[in-house]
């Protein structure tokens, strides 16, 4: 009895089919055929996506580069805000760091705007930076 079940059920499970195709079945149910219809286009625009982006991309290069840039200035601006607000809030440094400044810039006016002799010594610093950062004939 046993036997009979078997066959019986081997018959309906095998199929003319090769094995691995697919196979679509032969009524289309009542539901399918309008997601098709909306599935068809999103597939669509879906696999254009790269083509889009990239497209875009090398058309507006330019004002993207500069996007770019603008914002990693802005980025870049509050983040040094940041750091020396940080600085700041550490007792004692913010006071060491302006008499730092103070005293390098008391050394600068001494050493080079106090006499003419020693201001021009730096235009003529000046003068051989900028020749070697632009060149000569500036």
């Amino acid at each position: 009895m046993e036997s009979k079940v078997q066959e019986q059920t081997t018959a309906t499970n095998l199929s003319s089919e090769a094995p691995g195709t697919l196979t679509k079945s032969s009524s289309p149910s009542m539901g399918d055929q309008p997601w098709q219809e909306w599935l068809d286009p999103v597939v669509d625009i879906l696999a254009k996506v790269p083509e889009y982006v990239s497209q875009f991309f090398s058309e507006y290069q330019k004002p993207l580069t500069t996007l770019g840039l603008l914002l990693l200035a802005i980025i870049s601006v509050k983040i040094v805000v940041a750091v020396l607000g940080a600085i700041d809030d550490i007792p004692l440094l913010a006071p060491l760091l302006e008499m730092v400044g103070l005293g390098y810039s008391a050394w600068f006016i001494w050493r080079y705007l106090w006499k003419a002799s020693n201001r021009k010594e730096l235009l003529t610093e000046f003068d051989a930076i900028k020749n070697q950062v632009f060149g000569d004939n500036v």
